[in-house]
């Protein structure tokens, strides 16, 4: 029998492949090791969501200062330093990386702080210390990395990554995307009181969401005070004398800025693993190929998380972990379902969607009715506020199973966690419309749109 120096060894420490780990030793695991060449905790605990969320926390409080005037508070004079946000957020960060590795020492699972690469199948390179380990099992949870533009000047801007680590506040920030990294630091950079503009190719931002959720966004983020520019990217981008960047952009303007943000994307972190002497492939994406068991093309090697581009959310990494290890080790085949996940976006006001967007429900079902709203949240009626709240039902026709719910506004990523819920399990809108509404709410309105909605060119069909 081949004797391994581990039962299992992970490559990368995020939340993926610490929760593999963890399950993968109560499974019976005897010999776990993780590698991990940057920081325990992964992107999401390091230099994602989590700290992410707390700018987020910070950039809301100059409109609550605001808005805390017409509720009869008198706010005085109020200053803010990036350098003490910055400084408590690596704290806390700290705090949540130390849990995790404390974690995994309770486990009895080992922590390597080196990159790990591939030699073969069964065989890993220490890159650091230089020495080579082997693994029966061995699984790949490295995530992703932000996409950088093949531009001239690109090496000029920076990507999330950095964001988190800039020595001061900028007065201007560019930042090329529409996607929901994008949207979520130009607010936070403009709530801090930065001048923000953001580049996207596409007409609308936060592609893929439903059309009235990015429609919604959209105009509240030029609400907000972001200058958005739509049908243009970046072509070049040019160092000036005085420090500061020069955006050249493909239609013929250009804009002078202090940083300059790339939110694009992100890609499989996979270069120079040596996937290819383990033997496995990648599909036409450069993500890891998988089975419903997350098995790789190599029998002995598995993969979770963002570097397989499923779907790409932390939580998700977490299931993929836990099914992988009570796949392999708990010897119970386990496939994660990925339907309807519930995701939020933490924009101002923030976004909670699950389940099929309008379009996506009339491409795959035959009738679908649509229940939607728009208000002023009850916190802004004494306000000169004018930002709106939406909320939408997809609702099939004929079985009248609520297929998708979307909302935007104050609360909609706690609301879409039980809402999510509700559509996982398949509950029909009369179901919904059984349910008593607590009042007064915002969420309420969930159980109480009875009018169904008709776009504009059916109504104007029949």
């Amino acid at each position: 029998m081949t004797q391994y120096d581990y039962d299992l060894f992970v490559i990368g420490a995020g939340s993926g492949g610490v929760r593999a780990a963890r399950m993968a030793k109560q499974h019976g695991a005897a010999r776990v090791a993780v590698a991990e060449e940057y920081r325990v905790g992964g992107t999401c605990v390091i230099r994602g969501c989590v700290p992410k969320k707390l700018l987020v926390y910070a950039s809301e409080f100059a409109k609550t200062f605001k808005l805390a005037e017409s509720y009869g508070w008198s706010v005085g004079e109020t200053s803010f330093s990036w350098e003490r946000l910055i400084a408590a957020k690596d704290a806390e960060i700290d705090r949540l990386s130390g849990i995790y590795s404390r974690n995994l020492n309770n486990s009895g699972v080992e922590v390597i702080e080196e990159r790990a690469e591939f030699e073969d199948a069964h065989t890993i390179r220490l890159v650091k210390s230089g020495r080579t380990v082997t693994a029966d099992k061995i699984l790949i949870a490295v995530g992703g990395t932000p996409y950088v533009p093949e531009l001239e000047g690109a090496e000029l801007g920076i990507s999330s990554n950095e964001a988190f680590h800039l020595e001061s506040l900028p007065r201007h920030v560019v930042i090329a995307g529409g996607g929901y990294i994008a949207c979520e630091f130009a607010q936070i950079f403009a709530g801090m009181g930065a001048e923000v503009c953001q580049v996207y190719r596409g007409d609308t931002v936060l592609r893929g969401f439903d059309d009235d959720v990015r429609s919604h966004v959209h105009e509240e983020l030029v609400r907000s005070g972001v200058r958005v520019i739509t049908h243009t990217v970046f072509e070049k981008i040019e160092a000036l004398p005085d420090g500061r960047k020069r955006v050249h952009l493909d239609n013929g303007n250009h804009i002078d800025t202090d940083v300059v943000m790339y939110a694009i994307g992100r890609s499989p972190h996979v270069d120079g693993l040596g996937l290819d002497k383990a033997g496995v492939a990648l599909d036409p994406n450069g993500a890891i190929k998988v089975n419903a068991y997350s098995k790789t093309t190599a029998d002995n090697i598995y993969a979770v998380g963002d570097v397989t581009n499923r779907v790409n959310l932390t939580p998700v990494a977490i299931r993929e972990g836990a099914a992988f290890a009570a796949t392999v080790f708990g010897d119970t085949p386990t496939a994660y379902d990925h339907e309807d996940i519930a995701s939020a976006v933490f924009t101002q006001p923030p976004v909670g969607s699950v389940g099929l967007s309008e379009v996506d429900a009339r491409k795959k079902i035959a009738q679908v009715d649509v229940y939607k709203t728009s208000f002023r949240p009850m916190k802004s009626s004494l306000t000169s506020d004018a930002s709106r709240m939406l909320m939408k039902l997809v609702v099939d026709g004929e079985t009248q199973r609520v297929l998708g719910v979307h909302i935007v506004g104050p609360d909609a990523p706690e609301m879409i966690q039980l809402a999510g819920i509700a559509v996982k399990a398949g509950l029909t809108k009369d179901q919904y419309d059984a349910a008593c509404a607590v009042h007064p709410t915002s969420a309420e309105e969930l159980v109480t749109m009875k009018e169904k909605w008709t776009p504009p060119e059916l109504k104007a069909a029949e």
